[in-house]
C-alpha cells in the first residue's frame, strides 16, 4: 500500500492565499516526517479552490525541501501548458531529484485559463492526445521533432536527458500517470500503457469499472498481460482523509469547512465559452466525500482503504488532508495518518 497527501493549497473563506500556501508546504514536510510515502501537488488558475497556479513549481519547491518522499503533480494541465517546456521541468526534477518526481497530467476544464494562456478551446477538447503524445516523446528519445496540429518545429536535442544520470537511482524516464476522467481518457492513458489518477468524486465500484475499462483497452491496443498488469499496479486513487477518534468527530470536521470553501472555490469557475455549467451542491457534495472515503478513527480509515484496494485493484492513494482548512488540524491530521492509519495497514 502507498499512501501519500493530496494537496490543493486551498483557499478556506476568511483566508488569505499565504497561509493556503503555507499549509500547503507544511503538509508536505509532515507527510515526509511522519512516514507518508508520496505528496501529491495539483494546479488552479484564478479561483480560490486551489491558489497554486503551477504543481510543477510547488513540486521542485518540495523535493527542495524534503530528502525520502515521492511528489508528484496532480495535476499540471496540458492544454495550457506547451509539452516541450513542461517535459524539460519533469526532466530537471526527475534527475535533481533522484527519481522522487512524478509528473501527473491531465485535460482540465472549458475554462477561461484557455483564453488567457492563448491555447483556446480546441486544445481542450481535441488537442490533449497531441499534447500527451509529444510529452511522452520528449520524456523518451534524444531528439525530437513535430510536425502536429498544435505543435510544429524543427528536430532539436532533448536537454536535459531524463535518462543521463551517471549515479544514483534514477533510471530512465520519470513516470507519467494520467488524470482519467471520462472513457476517452481512460483508452487514451491504456493505449498509451499509462495509469490513471483517478478522482475523488468516484466511489469504489464506479473505479472498479474504469480499472476494467482500462485493461480492457490495453489489452486491445496490443499490450501484453505481463505489461498490463505492471502498469495497473501504478494507478493513483485520490480520496479525503480525516481522522479522529470517532467517525462523527471527523465528519463534523468536514462537512463543517468544506462546503464554505467547496461553495467559493467552485462558483469562482468561469467557462471560455459562456457555456452553462451545473455546480455541485456543496453540503452534499462534503457528505458524499465523508461516505466515500476514509473519514473515522484510525481503524476505521485503514479498513476503509483496504476495502477500497481489493475492491478496485488500486493500491496507491493521495488522499486530501486539508479538509479542515485549519493549520493546526490539518497537521495534527497529517500526523494521526502516518503515526496511527499507517502502521494498521503495514
Amino acid at each position: 500500500m502507498d499512501v501519500g497527501a493530496f494537496i490543493l493549497a486551498a483557499q478556506f473563506p476568511g483566508q488569505g492565499q499565504e497561509e493556503a500556501l503555507h499549509r500547503a508546504v507544511r503538509s508536505a514536510e509532515l507527510s515526509e516526517e511522519t512516514g507518508l510515502d508520496a505528496v501529491w501537488v495539483a494546479e488552479h488558475h484564478f479561483v480560490p479552490y486551489g491558489v497554486c497556479p503551477s504543481a510543477v513549481t510547488l513540486a521542485a519547491l518540495l523535493l527542495g525541501r524534503t530528502r525520502r518522499i515521492g511528489v508528484g503533480t496532480a495535476v499540471s494541465v496540458l492544454p495550457t501548458a506547451h509539452p516541450v517546456a513542461l517535459g524539460e521541468q519533469a526532466a530537471l526534477l526527475h534527475l535533481l531529484s533522484g527519481g522522487r518526481f512524478t509528473l501527473g497530467v491531465g485535460r482540465g476544464g472549458p475554462w477561461v485559463d484557455l483564453e488567457v494562456f492563448g491555447s483556446g478551446l480546441r486544445a481542450y477538447e481535441q488537442g490533449f492526445p497531441e499534447s500527451l503524445d509529444l510529452l511522452l516523446r520528449w520524456l523518451r528519445e534524444p531528439r525530437v521533432e513535430a510536425d502536429g496540429e498544435r505543435f510544429a518545429f524543427r528536430e532539436v536535442a532533448v536537454v536535459p536527458r531524463p535518462d543521463d544520470a551517471v549515479a544514483g537511482p534514477v533510471v530512465g524516464a520519470p513516470p507519467v500517470v494520467v488524470a482519467c476522467t471520462s472513457p476517452a481518457s481512460v483508452r487514451l492513458a491504456a493505449e498509451r500503457g499509462l495509469p490513471m489518477l483517478l478522482g475523488m468524486h468516484c466511489g469504489d465500484e464506479e473505479k472498479a469499472e474504469v480499472v476494467g475499462l482500462w485493461r480492457k483497452s490495453a489489452l486491445a491496443a496490443g499490450r501484453s498481460p505481463e505489461h498490463v498488469e505492471a502498469v495497473a499496479a501504478r494507478h493513483v486513487s485520490a480520496g479525503v482523509v480525516q481522522i479522529a477518534d470517532t467517525r462523527p468527530a471527523a465528519a463534523e470536521i468536514l462537512t463543517k469547512a468544506m462546503p464554505g470553501w467547496l461553495r467559493q472555490g467552485l462558483e469562482a469557475h468561469v467557462t471560455v465559452d459562456g457555456r452553462e455549467r451545473r455546480m455541485r451542491d456543496p453540503v452534499a457534495y462534503a457528505e458524499l466525500l465523508c461516505e466515500l472515503h476514509p473519514v473515522g478513527s484510525p481503524r476505521l480509515c485503514a479498513d476503509r482503504l483496504a476495502a477500497t484496494a481489493e475492491r478496485t485493484g488500486i493500491h496507491r492513494f493521495a488522499l486530501l488532508v486539508e479538509g479542515s482548512g485549519d493549520l493546526a488540524a490539518t497537521e495534527e491530521n497529517v500526523r494521526r495518518l502516518g503515526g496511527e492509519m499507517l502502521p494498521l495497514l503495514r
